[in-house]
């Protein structure tokens, strides 16, 4: 069974920074790719930002060059590090992996930008 576990989020002023971690149980977290997604209220989730196990990485325009997306497969982790933040990245942002067998979500963890 796997479990993701999202956390780092929070209230920060337009510009600021912050890190979100997704901690992952089970031996698969470093074989597979590793997603962040979004969902803003009223809105459909988003993809944010890829990571393969390899490390490879891609970002969604909204957020390339601001946003870094990075795992360390030794503790089973995949971090988003968030700068230059804007009041349109204020969402519940979700980690995700993906597998053959389906995808797992973590609960997702609360990024508010706001002055």
């Amino acid at each position: 069974q796997v479990r993701l576990v999202e956390s780092g989020g929070g209230l920060v002023q337009p510009g600021g920074s912050l890190r979100l971690s997704c901690a992952a149980s089970g031996p698969i977290f470093r074989v597979y790719p590793m997603a962040w997604y979004r969902q803003a209220p009223g809105k459909q989730r988003e993809l944010v930002a890829t990571i393969t196990s390899g490390r490879s990485t891609n970002y969604s325009d909204s957020v390339k060059g601001r946003f870094t997306v990075s795992r360390d497969n030794g503790k089973n982790t995949v971090y988003l590090q968030m700068n230059s933040l804007k009041s349109e990245d204020t969402a519940l942002y979700y980690c995700n992996l993906q597998t053959p067998g389906g995808d797992y979500w973590g609960q997702g963890t609360q990024v508010t930008v706001s002055s």
